[in-house]
């Protein structure tokens, strides 16, 4: 799978996570927060995901 792949599928989970959390009444600033948070660890795991293999 590839990064950017990765990374649509992510910011689209984020995105609705977000959109959750404002329906839920969280102030803005909470949900900023956490967005730049799970968009780091998103980044984190993608780069590890989608890291080629180093050859033998």
């Amino acid at each position: 799978m590839s990064f950017a792949l990765y990374m649509i599928g992510f910011l689209i989970f984020l995105a609705g996570v977000g959109w959750a959390a404002s329906v839920a009444g969280v102030p803005s600033l909470y949900i900023g927060i956490g967005a730049l948070i799970l968009l780091g660890i998103g980044i984190f795991s993608g780069v590890g995901r989608t890291r080629g293999k180093d050859p033998s």
